[in-house]
């Protein structure tokens, strides 16, 4: 039986040589295709909230947006009264690429939710997203100087 760390590594990197193979037919390169549906959502967002909501590092995202830039799918610009901060839209080849890019992701998980039910797949989402919340608050507890033990003796406590 596989444990559930390489159950999930094999997962994520299936997934993804399927949506980067689909991206690249596009144009795409890797972190684009995230953004661009990030974006298809929020209007005016700032480079850093880009980042961190598709979990990308600052520097990263910046490299990744000057090319969606130079590829003219996106526009940035400083709002008034800020000027620190880069916002971001799509442009509207931006914003048609970001339709196929949705599309794309949905025919990908179409592809790995394929025969379960709608409950099902909703049901898989949440535990996913479960996990997620699990492995980033305990990263963000981290931060905050608390170590592993400490984190089980306190959830315990509350159980």
């Amino acid at each position: 039986m596989s444990s559930f760390h390489h159950a999930l590594m094999l997962t994520y990197f299936s997934f993804q040589k399927v949506v980067m193979g689909e991206a690249r037919r596009l144009g795409l390169s890797p972190g684009q295709p995230k953004i661009l549906d990030f974006l298809a959502e929020h209007e005016d967002v700032e480079q850093k909230t880009i980042a961190k909501s598709c979990e990308i590092e600052r520097a990263s995202a910046g490299s990744i947006l000057d090319g969606m830039e130079n590829a003219g799918l996106i526009e940035r610009r400083r709002k008034e009264g800020n000027r620190r901060s880069l916002y971001v839209r799509l442009t509207p080849k931006g914003r048609s690429l970001a339709l196929e890019v949705r599309e794309l992701f949905r025919c990908a998980e179409d592809r790995a939710l394929a025969g379960l039910s709608e409950h099902g797949r909703q049901g898989f989402t949440a535990m996913l997203l479960a996990v997620y919340n699990n492995i980033t608050s305990e990263a963000d507890n981290d931060k905050d100087g608390h170590d592993g033990e400490q984190r089980r003796q306190e959830r315990h406590k509350e159980s």
